[in-house]
């Protein structure tokens, strides 16, 4: 059966191939943003900040989903490369069973921990109702997103990330519409957001578990081949993108009990807007690496080198370029962006676009970092993605959440996102110097 991740591909080829899994990626990120614009209208900021303290939470599930599948893809895509196709779909079935159990159980915990979790998070009194309300619903349903989640990578590697494209748009879509429903009709509050989340993961995560109990495409489910080794691998490739979403929800935090502390809860919804923002456009990144992956995958499995090279070349270029565009576009679309969230004459629109104008600047950086972190989890190096994800999404950005502020203010706290990214890039370059005769993709 033939895999389209084989083929060679010119530039406009790799963003025909790619192009699905970016469209997919941002749609992911409407599910939250969704909620934060319907929350924010017709709720109030108040329980806007409390989708932003339970947001954590909600970043350690989907990271699971994104580290079995990449690091999953990784091994499969090899294996595919290297003509072992069977032994693939053994392992393929395996990875979605682990998926799943692994996502009940957090689940589950979550669930009955939602409101010590809540509290340690930083809810206070005032917002600790609003995040058990919506923190229930979620975590009651949230093991079918790390499903979702798992299937966006294997479709590409399965060479289908079209339909993989049109599950997520018709999740996205109904994410929009039941919030419409649950929240302006219905008036259900925060409550509302969340069923209306739930019912878009239930659209995006069913379908593929159908799809793929059929021979349909390279991959399908067949009885499975327990295998501690490939799970092991699967999760130690791929724990870069576990620890991006793990660092996410602290930074999160962090972030949250700054403003909190700076500017009280004005200042959350603030940074609660400008990372929605950040979210919505750096998926444009991850959706490209994400979608490029499997590919690098396949022709390392392959041994074929002058692809290797090839591929390498034009995914720098597309990111450089389109780093420039998406930086001038955030410039250009920072007003419209937050007026979406908040009303002009509010307090939290003029401190919100302050911020922005700042930390909008990280888009020239953050797509080379997102794309080293991807590119060395394909080549199997979770050593080397580990350390650039972690540098990027933790310790750098913490260090000057922490230490910034202290010493400019609220500018320090604007600034932390922007020099993370500068300070990883440096380092992401080092990376790809001294890897490029071990792995020869330069």
């Amino acid at each position: 059966m033939q895999n389209d991740i084989s083929k060679e591909f010119s530039l406009g080829g790799l963003l025909r191939f790619t192009f699905p899994t970016i469209i997919m990626m941002m749609f992911v990120a409407t599910y939250i943003i969704a909620d934060g614009i319907f929350v924010s209208r017709f709720v109030g900021t108040a329980a806007l900040s409390a989708i932003n303290i339970v947001y954590p939470l909600i970043n350690v599930m989907l990271g699971v989903g994104i580290m079995l599948g990449t690091g999953g893809s990784a091994i499969i895509g090899r294996e595919l490369g290297a003509g072992k196709e069977d032994l693939a779909r053994r392992h393929f079935t395996l990875l979605t069973l682990f998926a799943i159990a692994m996502g009940l159980i957090l689940s589950l915990l979550c669930f009955v921990f939602i409101e010590p979790l809540s509290i340690f998070l930083g809810a206070d009194e005032a917002l600790l109702p609003y995040c058990i309300d919506y923190g229930r619903i979620m975590m009651a349903f949230y093991s079918i997103s790390v499903v979702q989640v798992l299937f966006q990578v294997f479709f590409v590697t399965a060479g289908k990330p079209k339909l993989g494209l049109i599950l997520n748009v018709a999740s996205g879509i109904s994410n929009i519409v039941f919030d419409y429903v649950f929240i302006v009709l219905m008036d259900m509050g925060i409550k509302g957001a969340g069923w209306g989340t739930v019912t878009s993961f239930l659209i995006g995560g069913i379908p593929p578990l159908i799809y793929f109990m059929k021979p349909r495409s390279v991959l399908y489910f067949v009885k499975p081949e327990w295998n501690t080794q490939v799970l092991l691998h699967s999760m130690s490739n791929g724990v870069s993108e576990l620890i991006t979403n793990i660092s996410s929800g602290v930074t999160t935090y962090l972030f949250n009990k700054v403003m909190m502390q700076m500017m009280g809860q004005d200042g959350v919804a603030a940074i609660t807007i400008i990372l929605y923002a950040k979210f919505l456009f750096a998926s444009a990144y991850m959706g490209f690496s994400n979608g490029v992956a499997p590919v690098f995958s396949y022709q390392y499995g392959k041994r074929n080198h002058v692809q290797l090279k090839r591929l390498f070349k034009m995914s720098m270029g597309i990111i450089l370029v389109s780093s420039a565009v998406i930086s001038v576009l955030s410039f250009l679309l920072a007003e419209p962006t937050i007026l979406v969230f908040t009303p002009r004459e509010s307090s939290t629109f003029t401190l919100t676009l302050d911020g922005y104008k700042i930390c909008a600047w990280n888009f020239l950086f953050c797509g080379v970092n997102i794309f080293a972190s991807a590119f060395f989890t394909a080549l199997s190096n979770g050593v080397l993605s580990a350390l650039i994800s972690s540098l990027r999404t933790f310790v750098c950005v913490s260090g000057c959440i922490l230490f910034l502020p202290k010493y400019l203010d609220l500018l320090g706290v604007w600034l932390a996102i922007p020099v993370a990214e500068v300070l990883t890039i440096v380092v992401a370059i080092i990376l790809f110097v001294g890897a490029r005769k071990k792995y020869q993709y330069a």
